[in-house]
């Protein structure tokens, strides 16, 4: 099963929405989710900045701000024939 991580802040309406979409599609394609909060972290602050929400899928850089669910299920799909 693929992890798909999200990089977001606190407080960041972005990241609420797309960990949203991200939810809903979670029953339906079977994946796991990881939030990440970058907040205090100097790295992933420097890495991500005001990127977030960063998504990646199985450590691979997916999209950045918001989580479209006809792209995702595309970029999954292509994912899984790579595996």
């Amino acid at each position: 099963m693929e992890l798909v991580t999200i990089y977001s802040r606190k407080e960041c309406h972005l990241c609420e929405e797309a960990l949203s979409v991200l939810q809903n599609l979670k029953a339906e394609l079977k994946f796991e989710i990881n939030e990440i909060f970058i907040d205090g972290d100097e790295d992933l602050e420097k890495l991500y900045g005001e990127q977030v929400p960063v998504t990646l899928i199985d450590g691979e850089h997916h999209d950045y701000w918001r989580v479209d669910p006809v792209r995702f299920k595309s970029s999954l799909e292509r994912h899984r024939q790579h595996q």
